[in-house]
């Protein structure tokens, strides 16, 4: 299976795709991440260096061309690209309209005219839905 991942330079993205590959000796992964302020070059550096089922492209998913192209190699699409620490939106709300509505809206309309069916998962943090009351 081939995964397209965003954001996973990420804590929680590159913890998935370490998670996912150990376990799963056919998964192969195609990565995109603007290297925003959450995402960490060193998360994924030796795994990139050892693993030929790992490619990397620098790309904001907001602006990204050529998204089909990518789609058409993958069976699934793991959503963490996203803006984070919220609180930084209500002093400035366009980066997260970008990347969280914007980007998200990119992956999906690009999926809708796939000629093949393509997974989507959705990733987000408690800031979106909420704290665990237990």
């Amino acid at each position: 299976m081939k995964l397209l991942v965003t954001g996973c330079l990420g804590f929680i993205g590159s913890n998935f795709v370490r998670h996912m590959a150990s376990n799963y000796s056919d998964m192969s992964f195609i990565n995109i991440d603007k290297m925003g302020i959450g995402s960490n070059s060193r998360n994924l550096e030796d795994f990139e260096k050892k693993e030929s089922s790992y490619t990397f492209i620098k790309e904001d998913i907001s602006r990204i061309k050529n998204l089909e192209k990518i789609l058409d190699s993958v069976d699934a699409v793991i959503n963490f690209a996203a803006e984070t620490h919220v609180d930084r939106s209500i002093s400035n709300p366009a980066p997260f309209i970008e990347s969280n509505i914007m980007g998200v809206f990119n992956l999906l309309e690009a999926i809708r005219k796939m000629d093949k069916p393509i997974r989507y998962v959705q990733i987000s943090t408690d800031e979106i839905y909420g704290d665990i009351l237990e």
